[in-house]
């Protein structure tokens, strides 16, 4: 069901953690909005970082430039949420969350968990994904071009329709292990080792 948090007692929450996070601890407390409903809200260049955020809902919330770092996220429902803008998720926990048709571009990822994460159509265009673990995660259709993915864990991931066009540091080893590539886009080069080493990869999956 979730829990409901007025806009004010957000604003106290925000405040306590704030000083938790300037103190390290000595101080506030560490904000705990983990099964809130925040469908829709509003949270522009809010840091949150290392905050329970699990089974969150902020489903079409705007959180532009919002920092969430090292936060919990497991589990939550992002759909259709903008982060956008320097917004910075670097070493955050967001396996199993729905992030379909959310808008990522240019944000920070870098380390971020996304094991078994839905991300259909989402759009990380120029996000910085390196590191991350995309293990097992739904990469239908999702807009990945020029995203950076240096030791990003493809593992099992399902590439179906997805735009890798100019992604960074993507090799072909990382590709090998994805579950399929059909009618995915990818920069000649990569296409070609594709071609030649994983063809089935390119295969309609049955």
């Amino acid at each position: 069901m979730g829990r409901k948090i007025s806009i004010a007692d957000l604003r106290e929450i925000h405040e306590k953690h704030k000083a938790w996070l300037r103190t390290i601890g000595a101080e506030g407390r560490c904000a705990d909005l983990s099964e809130a409903k925040l469908s829709g809200v509003k949270l522009s260049q809010v840091n949150l970082s290392k905050a329970n955020l699990s089974g969150v809902d902020l489903s079409s919330a705007n959180l532009w430039g919002m920092i969430l770092k090292s936060s919990n996220l497991k589990g939550a429902n992002l759909r259709g949420t903008y982060l956008l803008h320097g917004a910075n998720l670097t070493g955050a926990d967001m396996s199993e969350a729905d992030l379909t048709k959310a808008n990522l571009s240019k944000a920070e990822l870098g380390e971020v968990k996304l094991i078994k994460a839905k991300l259909y159509k989402a759009r990380l265009s120029e996000a910085n994904l390196s590191g991350a673990n995309l293990s097992d995660a739904d990469l239908s259709k999702t807009k990945l071009n020029k995203t950076k993915l240096s030791k990003a864990n493809l593992q099992n991931a399902c590439l179906r329709g997805t735009d890798l066009k100019g992604a960074a540091d993507l090799t072909i080893e990382q590709l090998s292990g994805v579950n399929t590539l059909y009618k995915s886009k990818l920069d000649a080069e990569l296409m070609e080792q594709v071609k030649e080493k994983y063809p089935h990869l390119l295969e309609k999956p049955k």
